[in-house]
């Protein structure tokens, strides 16, 4: 998630009127901390209680054990419509 932070502004059309939700089974309480901890310019949501239902409306697939993908990512365009689902991302892979 880092490197999205870092790379925001040029992945993300300037940085100005997309919205990128990172989704993870982690509390809200968890990922409050991490994105304040670490800065990023971007929403979490916790899907933690849901059985993964919040990442599968927006479009993502589950793991088979039921859990969200690694470091899932949603990024909503500046129409308020889905513009990308980023199943696994792995900021460590030089090719990600």
């Amino acid at each position: 998630m880092t490197a999205y932070r870092d790379q925001y502004a040029s992945l993300f059309n300037g940085g100005q009127n997309v919205v990128l939700v990172g989704i993870s089974n982690d509390s809200e309480e968890e990922l409050g901390s991490w994105a304040k901890d670490i800065d990023l310019p971007f929403l979490f949501a916790s899907d933690a209680d849901n059985n993964g239902a919040t990442y599968k409306a927006f479009g993502g697939g589950l793991r088979d054990n039921e859990m969200v993908d690694s470091r899932a990512v949603i990024v909503v365009g500046p129409d308020g419509r889905i513009a990308g689902t980023i199943e696994s991302f792995n900021q460590n892979d030089p090719m990600a």
